[in-house]
């Protein structure tokens, strides 16, 4: 898998422009990439993945998510461990129309009425934001619960029917945080293809129970 350390003036070289052009190519068809401790800056070079199904970006130096606009077809984001304080608006997270699963969490995110944009995001069911400053602040699940209606799971557990309605009282099993509505849907991530049915078949058995 091509990681873009190839410099601009090495690949500029003559000797090396079908090389770079037949790079380029390729990049379109790319459903996974993983580019994790890398100490990374920038996403500017995936604007190009525009078939990326699975982006794994954890644990570098990211403050801007703006270039995985192109991405339209993601299923899987993950962005834990980086340095963003806020999110693009509506309109990013509206074109990504099959983004399911979004990890964020271990970022520098304090506010959150920044992370309401979410919202704009369709087929969003499971999102992790715990470790992240906006985390500790009163009211934290109940708003993002109550604004992004596909979310199924936030964090550690599946959505209680009691975050939703207020002042709803449920049988003890199926109160916010009981250990029955745990779920862990940050498992390392070992095959693609396998990763994708693992996650979702582990979040759609415990919806329908």
């Amino acid at each position: 898998m091509f990681h873009g350390t190839i410099t601009k003036e090495l690949t500029s070289h003559e000797e090396w422009s079908h090389y770079n052009e037949n790079i380029i190519e390729d990049q379109k068809d790319f459903v996974f990439v993983k580019f994790s401790g890398l100490y990374l800056k920038s996403m500017e070079y995936l604007q190009s993945y525009i078939s990326l199904k699975v982006c794994v970006f954890s644990n570098n130096f990211i403050t801007d998510i703006h270039p995985l606009q192109n991405c339209i077809k993601l299923m899987k984001l993950d962005l834990h461990g980086n340095q963003i304080k806020n999110l693009p608006d509506t309109k990013f997270w509206s074109g990504l129309k099959y983004l399911k699963l979004l990890y964020l969490h271990d970022n520098a995110f304090a506010k959150l009425k920044n992370l309401c944009v979410l919202s704009a995001c369709p087929s969003l069911i499971a999102l992790t934001l715990f470790d992240c400053p906006v985390s500790l602040k009163k009211g934290y699940r109940h708003v993002l619960v109550n604004s992004i209606w596909p979310l199924k799971a936030l964090d550690h557990h599946v959505i209680s029917d009691e975050e939703i309605i207020q002042n709803w009282q449920l049988p003890e099993r199926f109160k916010a945080y009981n250990q029955r509505l745990f779920l862990n849907f940050c498992a390392a991530l070992k095959k693609v293809i396998g990763f994708i049915r693992i996650s979702l078949e582990m979040i759609f058995y415990f919806l329908k129970k």
